[in-house]
């Protein structure tokens, strides 16, 4: 039997990469990622190489089946130069490999906003203005507060289906925003898991004729909330030491690295943290026990667990790239000596 292989990538624009594909077609596919052969593109159209030395190298690192299409499997990849190497925009390499095992467990709460290409802007916003003040549309029923369920239901429902760990969406403040969380416990599985969940998202959406804007502040100066991919995490001393210098200390030592972070947690993220609309400023460092205006949440369910779980950084824009997010959160973790 012939199986349709996607081979899913991220490109090279700056400063925020795109996702795209191509299909390989391969029979007797065991659906197993050891057995899905290196490819190679054109990196001269991806920004990725000059037209004169222009293959890259496709590895697949993941593979899903694809709920879409018939005998078929999402391949994740990694890009890498021809000679094997690391390509420069390849995130996931960030990641050491030391440090991607079950240690460190990843939950990232993805928002976005469905976006009509024809008015250029989310569906629920009349042409040339704007739909009542934001309140009414967080975790929302009904047409006149919820737009686009359908497409945000399909979309849980192939992530499902392709074996993805979703563990929730929901309706987010504004009008056309919604959310979708990955949790798992490896670093790089929580980037794959991610990123194929963007893929899935991207083509739901164009089946229905819009797209997916990930910019963290796509209204610009406006009254209406931005979107981010805050970065739920732990690692074995958080779930079992229970004491909340665990805590204190290792937020501490993020506020010593703040440009660590914010230099990998998404393009003009500095639109989106102005310290309005359940954010802190992106010049300032702050947490809290639940406090969503702080760079750094400590759940109050941690607290009510003996100071044993997890914390929340609230500062990685939806358009970040979460292999990065990932890697910069276990060094300064680590660093923290916890």
């Amino acid at each position: 039997m012939k199986s349709k292989l996607e081979y899913i990538w991220l490109d090279g624009y700056r400063p925020t990469q795109s996702l795209r594909s191509k299909t390989l077609v391969k029979s007797d596919f065991s659906g197993k990622v050891e057995d899905a052969p290196m490819w190679s593109f054109d990196g001269s159209s991806t920004e990725q190489a000059d037209g004169n030395d222009s293959d890259c190298l496709l590895k697949p690192v993941a593979v899903f089946p694809d709920p879409d299409r018939m005998n078929a499997f999402l391949v994740m990849t990694e890009v890498l130069n021809a000679d094997g190497t690391p390509h420069e925009s390849n995130g996931r390499a960030t990641i050491d490999e030391a440090d991607d095992d079950e240690d460190f467990w990843f939950g990232f709460e993805q928002e976005y906003f469905l976006w009509d290409p024809e008015s250029n802007l989310p569906p629920g916003f009349p042409h040339g203005g704007f739909p009542r003040p934001q309140g009414p549309y967080y975790c929302s029923v009904g047409a006149m507060n919820a737009y686009g369920r359908e497409i945000v239901e399909d979309h849980l429902d192939i992530c499902l289906e392709a074996g993805l760990n979703v563990e929730g969406i929901n309706g987010e403040v504004a009008a056309g925003q919604w959310e979708f969380q990955v949790f798992a416990k490896s670093a790089k599985r929580a980037g794959d898991e991610t990123w194929i969940g963007r893929y899935l998202l991207e083509r739901t959406a164009e089946k229905h004729g819009l797209s997916i804007e990930w910019h963290p502040k796509p209204l610009g100066h406006t009254d209406w909330n931005g979107s981010g991919m805050h970065a739920n995490f732990s690692n074995d001393a958080m779930r079992e030491s229970g004491k909340q210098e665990t805590f204190t200390r290792i937020c501490d030592e993020f506020g010593k690295n703040v440009q660590r972070h914010i230099s990998v947690y998404g393009a003009e993220n500095d639109q989106r943290l102005t310290g309005q609309h359940e954010t802190q400023s992106i010049n300032e460092f702050s947490y809290g026990v639940s406090d969503r205006g702080a760079s750094i949440r400590i759940p109050i369910g941690t607290v009510e667990d003996g100071w044993k779980g997890r914390l929340e950084d609230r500062r990685p824009a939806s358009n970040a790239d979460p292999y990065k997010v990932a890697a910069a959160i276990v060094k300064t973790t680590k660093e923290s000596g916890v």
